[in-house]
């Protein structure tokens, strides 16, 4: 049954399983199967079409398991192909950018907000597009933070060089008085206790992880897509990159345990 087929979730590294965290919270009986392209992560310095051409390589290995839904947990890859494929898909395509935009436009009492995300999201503008084409007058105030997925992807956030790093990064927005700030990366939340120390108990902070997670089970939920297993899902992971240091940080982070096969996209088209 198509009701019974995984969710796909495809990401540059380990920032898409704080995606992954929340669907496991709010879909139980959903099954995922999700691709870290982490061999090739960080994707937001990368120009637009190798981010394109590395995305489709993920989504053409997940095919075989003909997931009922797909989900780029990037931000740098949902700026870049979502539109296109949710043009040439027959089934759902959720991207992590316009979750955050609606929670943000929703948490805002100044109507003062910042984007904090990579340099191809923070390049590409779509979330102050996206900000202002539903609310024209707020204030928005971008910044790229290039060190924070690094800093993710080898298992560094809770180090007083992370702390040093994120309070430097973070600088350029203490003196704008932001009551909201969206986190506009799928890594970024695995920093977020840091982040709001920074920035102070007075900024809410958007999750587009959280979000995200919320608008797949809506959407599921209305499309009558709901899987109708009873048994346990099993969820499958794959990586470009180190299986092991992948392992570390999902299993640490999704609070399980998870099997992980390392996968080479290298040499595919």
């Amino acid at each position: 049954m198509v009701l019974n087929k995984p969710i796909a979730v495809i990401d540059s590294g380990v920032g898409g399983l704080t995606v992954v965290q929340e669907l496991l919270r709010q879909l139980p009986r959903e099954e995922i199967v999700y691709f870290g392209d982490t061999a090739r992560c960080p994707y937001g310095p990368r120009p637009q079409e190798e981010v394109r051409r590395f995305s489709y390589q993920m989504l053409d290995f997940l095919d075989q398991f003909e997931p009922k839904m797909i989900v780029i947990a990037c931000n740098t890859a949902t700026a870049v192909i979502l539109e296109e494929l949710q043009q040439i898909n027959d089934k759902p395509v959720v991207g992590v950018i316009h979750p955050g935009v609606r929670a943000a436009i929703k948490a805002t009492v100044l109507g003062r907000i910042g984007v904090i995300g990579t340099q191809g999201t923070i390049a590409s503008g779509l979330y102050e597009k996206a900000l202002k084409q539903i609310h024209p007058h707020l204030y928005v105030k971008s910044l790229a933070c290039p060190d924070f997925v690094p800093l993710v992807e080898q298992g560094e956030y809770q180090t007083g060089k992370t702390y040093e790093i994120v309070r430097r990064s973070l600088l350029p927005l203490l003196d704008e008085n932001l009551d909201t700030l969206v986190l506009g990366c799928t890594h970024y939340p695995i920093l977020a206790p840091v982040i709001q120390d920074v920035m102070g108990e007075d900024v809410k902070l958007i999750s587009s992880a959280d979000e995200t997670a919320r608008e797949v089970s809506t959407l599921l939920f209305h499309k009558n897509m709901l899987s109708q297993k009873f048994e346990r899902p099993e969820h499958l992971f794959f990586t470009s990159g180190d299986a092991e240091q992948f392992k570390r940080i999902a299993e640490a982070w999704l609070d399980m345990p998870v099997n992980v096969c390392q996968v080479s996209l290298a040499k595919q088209v």
